[in-house]
């Protein structure tokens, strides 16, 4: 079900679709954020142009996204080589283990 949500950001109204309650909700989150963001920068450079303002917390947003994905890729990255180490671990596992049965039948 699609409904017309009205927001307000730095004062400013604004009129967005929205498709359902859990979009609703999405909304408010990203609506409060930028919001945040754009007083955050009004505070810090003293300025009174809106579209100033909008355009250097658009930037400070991002610069976090940017941030954040760099610190994805290097996690991924790690889990990659954790993956590739376990793998290794399992198939000199496998290599000893078979080695072992090897011995004990040479033995009996």
């Amino acid at each position: 079900m699609e409904k017309i949500l009205e927001i307000e950001i730095f004062g400013q109204r604004y009129k967005i679709r929205v498709k359902g309650e859990e979009d609703e909700k999405y909304i408010g989150h990203l609506t409060s954020y930028v919001d945040q963001k754009m007083r955050e920068v009004a505070m810090k450079s003293k300025s009174a142009d809106q579209a100033k303002i909008a355009v250097l917390a658009a930037l400070n947003i991002a610069d976090e996204l940017f941030v954040n994905q760099k610190k994805l890729d290097q996690l991924n990255e790690a889990i990659g080589h954790m993956e590739t180490e376990i793998e290794n671990l399992e198939v000199r596992l496998f290599e000893d283990e078979n080695t072992f049965k090897g011995l004990e039948k040479v033995s009996s």
